[in-house]
């Protein structure tokens, strides 16, 4: 390039800046009244000096808040083991089958049974791709630009899901004992994996997108779709395991003494036996979100875990209504899938999520004032993880005073594997709760019934959904 054209490049570059700068930049003027406001003081210097060896929580954490934890509960569930879901986003597998395997040893009275993640996670991530491909194929006349089509291409693949999808999966596909099909490296860490399968998918995707812009048959798409989901499949084999089709398994009681020999099952049969019947129809997914009506029910479009499966359907309620279906759940010993914003507040030490826990305006003398639904709005909050509702505490008047949950994330995480969220901690970063319907007011249900409010999965709420 010449030396002149370069010349007017670098003079271009220096305009371009110039007017961003003069059109809301940071001036030079500005710059020095930011600074006028932030002469530091002895304190502010203390604090500096403070924060470069220490962590943010370590000194914003609140010592008034920080005494003995009370750990106990008027309404609490059996106890069951718990689980550990390592470094993977399948949270919302782990609690949906602890919810099933605790419903089970409920309704059994003595059985215990432990149900592998790692089988249902395969069939979850190849229903997925298949999800993709297809929505590939039926958005594949619209522009590369289009917001569904980019949709799709950012999001080929996850291991992120909610109990709808747990629904879907095992009805279609059974369960399996954990001893049956044990977890692998990559179910436990599943980013690598997840990675390669994306990049495959996507190339897929604009293979797929040609033969619908070249107007290629119905049948012939069709067949391309199931040798590249055959591909997938292989990918899955190799890192997750092939999936059982036929297996022994003898149920034990909660000492671990085998109760009857040992009888043959597939996948579905075993499933039969756990679950008894249908999980579709038999329950409602509740919502608390303050942005939108509350007694409507919504729809997220696309937000499922099969192409043929549901949609995350939801009634958005007020916490009031949803506090009451959730204490009356456990007063019947019935554990619940639920969904939170964890790492607000969160006490990961002793395993306690309170609004008081840290004290974050004091630490940089400044406020944070948003409301639920303004947090929501901004991207600032929403549902990241899925815990296991399991106990809840009551006052005199049978008003919630804090709950507690089983977490994925080891037996030595927190209260023995548990999590203990205050009543206002949880009114302000709980979000998601799965009730059966025998819980449910015939109002509320009729609600349900409602036609749904679609809503676009671009939405803040559900950007990191569990």
């Amino acid at each position: 390039m010449k030396k002149s054209i370069l010349t007017i490049v670098a003079f271009g570059s220096f305009a371009i800046t110039y007017a961003q700068q003069a059109g809301g930049g940071i001036t030079a003027q500005m710059l020095a009244e930011i600074q006028r406001q932030n002469a530091p003081t002895a304190s502010d210097r203390a604090l500096r000096n403070a924060l470069a060896s220490n962590s943010i929580d370590a000194l914003a954490k609140n010592q008034a808040n920080a005494g003995l934890l009370d750990t106990w509960f008027s309404v609490e569930t059996k106890k069951q083991s718990i689980t550990n879901q390592q470094q993977s986003g399948r949270c919302w597998l782990f609690s949906g089958l602890n919810v099933l395997r605790a419903d089970f040893a409920r309704r059994t009275d003595s059985l215990t049974v432990s149900l592998s993640q790692d089988y249902l996670f395969f069939w979850d991530q190849l229903e997925k791709s298949n999800l993709f491909l297809q929505g590939i194929i039926d958005t594949g006349k619209k522009p590369m630009d289009d917001q569904r089509v980019q949709f799709f291409f950012q999001h080929p693949l996850s291991d992120g899901g909610t109990f709808c999808g747990v629904a879907d999966l095992a009805e279609k596909y059974g369960l399996v004992p954990s001893e049956v099909q044990p977890e692998t490296f990559s179910a436990d860490n599943t980013s690598r994996m997840a990675s390669i399968i994306k990049s495959k998918l996507r190339e897929q995707g604009l293979q797929l997108r040609r033969m619908v812009s070249e107007d290629k048959k119905a049948k012939d798409i069709e067949k391309r779709k199931t040798e590249m989901l055959s591909e997938i499949y292989h990918m899955l084999v190799v890192t997750l395991g092939e999936p059982v089709s036929e297996f022994s398994y003898a149920f034990r009681n909660k000492d671990g003494k085998a109760v009857s020999a040992a009888k043959k099952y597939t996948p579905q049969e075993f499933y039969r036996e756990v679950v008894g019947g249908p999980l579709n129809g038999t329950f409602i997914m509740v919502m608390n979100d303050p942005r939108r009506d509350y007694y409507k029910t919504y729809e997220v479009e696309y937000d499922r875990h099969t192409y043929d499966g549901h949609n995350w359907k939801y009634l958005n309620l007020p916490m009031e209504d949803i506090e009451t279906l959730a204490i009356a759940s456990l007063k019947d010993g019935r554990k619940m899938y639920s969904s939170y914003d964890v790492g607000k507040q969160l006490d990961r030490k002793r395993g306690y999520c309170d609004t008081d826990n840290f004290d974050y305006a004091s630490l940089f003398n400044t406020t944070f004032t948003m409301s639920k639904a303004e947090r929501i709005s901004t991207y600032d909050s929403g549902s990241t993880h899925a815990m296991t509702l399991t106990a809840v505490d009551l006052d005199f008047s049978g008003q919630p005073t804090k709950w507690k949950v089983e977490n994925s994330w080891g037996s030595d995480w927190g209260q023995k594997g548990c999590l203990i969220m205050s009543a206002s901690w949880f009114r302000e970063y709980m979000f998601r709760l799965v009730v059966d319907k025998r819980y449910v007011s015939d109002k509320l249900l009729r609600d349900y019934e409602q036609k749904p409010v679609m809503v676009m999965p671009e939405d803040p709420l559900f950007q990191n959904e569990q």
